[in-house]
């Protein structure tokens, strides 16, 4: 394996539960037993419902978030354990972040000049003149006129200030990018540029993209790799290619199956209750509580790894989707044994 941007090892974020005031001792199990490797150039997308920490795991892995305890090494460094001005230069230089809703990434009250001055002064990065020069390629790289220079947020598209977004990521030359929905807040008829713009990036700078969303199918057509999470935990990896006909996760292939494709349309696979909470997780295997092949195994640990990212896929799961098995007959498989599990 080529030489890895960053590896998190047994990370776990655990957060304090906000409802309960102060004197509350829930705690909220937003990642768990995390381990991933992102090596030069690939597209790594994540995918899983709302709340099962894509979000965390995207910030864990450029250093916004430190794990509450496992490891996150940055060119094969523990980032952790680096000198707090270490630490940021080893970030801002290394890695770049596109968040959500540019509206609200975005200060409202700097031109598109200082939002993108701002890593390069803080930084150092040459000299004014040179980062005068450095806005102007920026803008030119993502698509937007000079003219807009002095401009403020409000006075852009959604789609103008995601570019601005985006141009701010790359302004110190990153190797990697974690792009954390970064469509959601568009207008559907600017989504497909934005996507367009990233992949055109990626390829023409030779960066590492981690694509965090929840419209599963573009995930799949944009990246090399899909990683799937449940409730905190990353539960498989899958070739793009593969993973709506050989993924071996029954949440992976029921997740796929809710948006088919025109050409072979199909119900999807059912799944019945609703995503167990995060504070009170369940024994063992977490999607035993909606998985229509759960049993008092999966009641009582959390499986292994099967396989591995060496060789091309991993999961964790005691009764896998048999290799190639069709989703038509995990529909008619899944609906006549749906039978809600007990909680934990």
């Amino acid at each position: 394996m080529t030489d890895a941007l960053v590896e998190l090892k047994n990370a776990h974020v655990v957060h304090r539960a906000r409802t309960g005031g102060l004197l509350s001792r829930d705690r909220v199990y937003a990642l768990t037993n995390a381990d991933l490797t992102i090596t030069p150039g690939e597209t790594v997308g994540i995918v899983g419902e709302s709340g099962c920490g894509k979000s965390t795991l995207a910030k864990v892995l450029v250093g916004v978030q430190q794990p509450t305890t496992g490891t996150v090494e940055f060119g094969g460094r523990d980032l952790w354990t680096m000198p707090p001005a270490e630490r940021r230069a080893a970030v801002g230089t290394g890695a770049g972040m596109i968040f959500q809703d540019p509206s609200t990434a975005l200060n409202r009250r700097l031109t598109v000049r200082r939002i993108l001055r701002d890593p390069l002064d803080v930084h150092r990065r040459g000299t004014p003149a040179e980062r005068e020069d450095r806005v102007r390629e920026l803008m030119s790289l993502v698509g937007l006129p000079e003219v807009l220079a002095d401009g403020l947020p409000g006075q852009l598209s959604g789609g103008q200030r995601q570019r601005v977004a985006i141009a701010r990521a790359l302004a110190l030359n990153p190797r990697l990018v974690v792009a954390d929905e970064p469509t959601s807040a568009l207008d559907v008829s600017v989504r497909a540029q934005i996507l367009n713009l990233l992949l055109d990036l990626k390829d023409r700078l030779g960066l590492a993209l981690v694509f965090v969303s929840h419209d599963i199918q573009t995930v799949r057509r944009m990246s090399d790799r899909v990683i799937t999470m449940y409730l905190g935990r990353i539960v498989e990896e899958s070739p793009a290619g593969e993973v709506l006909t050989r993924s071996r996760h029954p949440y992976t292939r029921a997740l796929f199956s809710a948006t088919p494709g025109l050409l072979d349309p199909i119900d999807p696979i059912p799944l019945v209750g609703p995503v167990p909470s995060a504070t009170r997780p369940p024994s063992g295997c977490p999607f035993r509580t909606r998985c229509w092949k759960a049993d008092a195994e999966c009641a009582e640990r959390m499986p292994d790894f099967t396989g591995s990212v060496a060789a091309g896929s991993r999961f964790r799961c005691h009764h896998p989707v048999d290799d190639g098995q069709s989703t038509h007959e995990l529909v008619t498989q899944a609906a006549a044994t749906a039978v809600p599990q007990e909680g934990s």
